[in-house]
């Protein structure tokens, strides 16, 4: 098998030859190397695209990169999409949209246009270039966070947007369709450019619960969610649908299944158990992530690591469906060794029997 046949098989629930493995969902590039990003490192299966940036974030980004490698200002991936979304929080007091308490002023806010910056043949050559390579396609929309209930209370605030929730339904309302109306047509460049996966996320719970009923999610996000979905799905539908939030989210994964995700992300161990989820839903998702905690990655040792994934291996890549990868961003404090153990670990115990 080649890397994306090796993804295709995992993402539809059947046994590959190995177990992929990954560093996260989105472009990584770590300290060690400078200038490459984690895929070309590990010569991950899954590569990703994604529009192109404008030219003053192009001079900002090439500003980041040129300072010394000692000095962490936070991630280029989070600095672009601040940078999208005019959204400082270092600097501002104000969320974006927090004083747009009607329907007209959330209106009168104009939000990014990142159709403007969709080069439909730039991404198709993209795409076709990574694919006869072998590997599998992922991207995402552009979003602050999330797609929906990140951007949706960012842009509001938090506290004021847990009000919204209650107090104010048809602003709430108003504002996820925008947004809604806003990622769609983007969702929709990138699957016809020929995308394997398309990424989804919103983190909508902490390590215990859901940071919101799970009533008032189906109420509020489902729909929207459900409607990108569906619509990417009819232009192919062979697309797998990614869905990624920290926490636990188990009440709404019966959700997430029903409306057509294929794969969750990123599992962590401590606020679900991936082997429990496994059973209980295997036969319909496939799990991309579940190794380790913050704790993990940066005080654990190597053997450590090696432990965890075989462990997972085991129960999780039982029959197929898990791409392994930390189920953790990795900060700064991050252990290199874990990294490569986690890729000879996977290496060393990830394959099958032939059949």
């Amino acid at each position: 098998m080649n890397p994306r046949e090796r993804v295709h098989a995992v993402l539809r629930g059947e046994q590959p030859d190995r177990v992929p493995v990954m560093v996260n969902f989105y472009p990584w590039e770590f300290p060690q190397h400078p200038g490459r990003e984690a895929g070309e490192i590990f010569d991950c299966p899954i590569r990703f695209v994604r529009l192109e940036a404008p030219r003053e974030q192009r001079d900002f980004l090439d500003y980041l990169r040129a300072l010394p490698r000692d000095t962490y200002v936070g991630s280029t991936d989070i600095l672009r999409t601040y940078h999208d979304w005019g959204y400082h929080p270092e600097i501002e007091r104000d969320a974006p949209l927090a004083h747009a308490d009607t329907l007209a002023r959330i209106a009168a806010a104009p939000l990014p246009d990142f159709m403007a910056r969709v080069r439909p043949d730039h991404l198709r050559e993209q795409v076709a270039r990574l694919h006869a390579a072998g590997y599998a396609v992922q991207a995402a929309p552009p979003h602050l966070g999330g797609e929906l209930f990140e951007t949706a209370w960012r842009m509001r605030g938090f506290e004021q947007f847990m009000i919204d929730l209650v107090e104010n339904p048809p602003l709430v309302d108003y504002l996820l369709e925008q947004l809604t109306a806003m990622h769609l047509p983007v969702s929709l460049a990138l699957v016809r450019a020929g995308i394997d996966i398309l990424a989804l996320d919103d983190d909508i719970a902490e390590y215990t619960r859901l940071l919101i009923s799970p009533a008032m999610w189906r109420r509020y996000f489902k729909p929207h969610v459900r409607a990108i979905i569906g619509a990417c799905r009819a232009c192919n539908p062979d697309l797998f649908v990614f869905w990624h939030s920290d926490g636990n989210i188990e009440p709404v994964i019966p959700d997430l299944i029903e409306i057509g995700v294929n794969v969750l992300n990123p599992v962590q161990p401590d606020a679900m158990d991936p082997a429990r989820l496994k059973r209980l839903y295997g036969d319909r998702l496939a799990f991309w992530g579940t190794v380790g905690t913050a704790q993990t990655w940066a005080w654990a040792g190597p053997e450590d690591v090696r432990r965890e994934v075989h462990e997972r291996i085991a129960t999780v890549g039982a029959g197929g469906g898990l791409i392994l990868s930390p189920a953790y961003d990795l900060e700064p404090e991050f252990r290199w060794a874990n990294v490569v153990a986690l890729f000879e670990a996977g290496a060393d115990y990830g394959r099958y029997p032939a059949h």
